[in-house]
């Protein structure tokens, strides 16, 4: 799922667990976090960004690259009057809830797309590997 930043920084460092999306999905698993090539220069100052910690000098604040894999769990309709989905949620959007965020060590560059999009075999091979390595070093130490 590509991202703007700095929403995409949010959800990889800041807690973001709620993305706001135009549509419904029946999808439900593990996403990529993909860091668009465009930034929401406005929200850089809102202050829930702010208290993500945005600093465009981190790594995951990177543009064009995947950041982050986070588990879609469920989606909020707009249509749901019981909606209480805190801070990240926007009115008249579907709240896709996002849970087990798990920053990249360094992001990955690659071409995303709009939507849910399906990522390729080599990408996904690069992810594991970067998690598994850093799994590795981080038992040895």
């Amino acid at each position: 799922m590509s991202v703007q930043q700095p929403w995409a920084f949010a959800i990889a460092r800041g807690g973001k667990t709620v993305s706001n999306q135009d549509l419904p999905t029946a999808y439900r698993g593990p996403l990529l976090i993909h860091a668009s090539m465009r930034v929401d220069l406005k929200a850089c100052d809102s202050p829930l960004i702010q208290a993500a910690g945005w600093d465009p000098r981190d790594p995951l604040a990177t543009i064009g690259a995947v950041i982050a894999v986070a588990d879609l769990d469920h989606v909020c309709s707009t249509g749901d009057a019981s909606c209480d989905c805190g801070p990240w949620s926007a009115p008249g959007s579907q709240h896709w809830h996002l849970s087990g965020v798990r920053a990249l060590p360094r992001p990955i560059v690659t071409v995303g797309h709009p939507g849910l999009w399906q990522p390729k075999p080599s990408l996904i091979s690069a992810v594991t590997t970067m998690f598994t390595t850093t799994a590795a070093l981080n038992n040895t130490t």
